[in-house]
């Protein structure tokens, strides 16, 4: 509701119009769709060591985890732990790396610049 206020008052809308064609002529993502992004963007720049330490070591990538050699180990993966409650789903350690591992392939791969996954990513 903040967000459709906040492009209603932006763009001069009223408030009988519809807002989905607003949000995509600003380019703003639906709130649900905005938090996967920025944790998907949050992962991304902890994997390639431009977030804080303490975001990495949080996540525990498969091919450090000395368990079986795949043929998938080409592609960034993460070990997603184990929780028992839906708390705990919720906790950036569990979160990032199963939002990470939904992924397309063509996203996870190693050449993308930050400004390029963002683009990808959000189209």
């Amino acid at each position: 509701m903040v967000q459709n206020a906040a492009a209603r008052l932006v763009t001069g809308t009223r408030r009988r119009d519809h807002i989905k064609p607003v949000l995509r002529q600003l380019h703003w993502l639906p709130v649900h769709q905005r938090i996967k992004f920025k944790l998907a963007v949050l992962i991304y720049k902890s994997l390639y060591g431009l977030a804080p330490k303490y975001l990495f070591e949080d996540c525990e990538l498969v091919a450090a985890a000395d368990r079986r050699q795949l043929r998938s180990l080409d592609i960034a993966t993460f070990v997603v732990p184990r929780t028992y409650t839906h708390l705990g789903d919720r906790a950036f350690p569990v979160a990032g790396p199963r939002l990470w591992n939904s992924l397309l392939s063509n996203l996870r791969q190693s050449d993308l610049t930050l400004h390029q996954f963002r683009r990808a990513l959000k189209t």
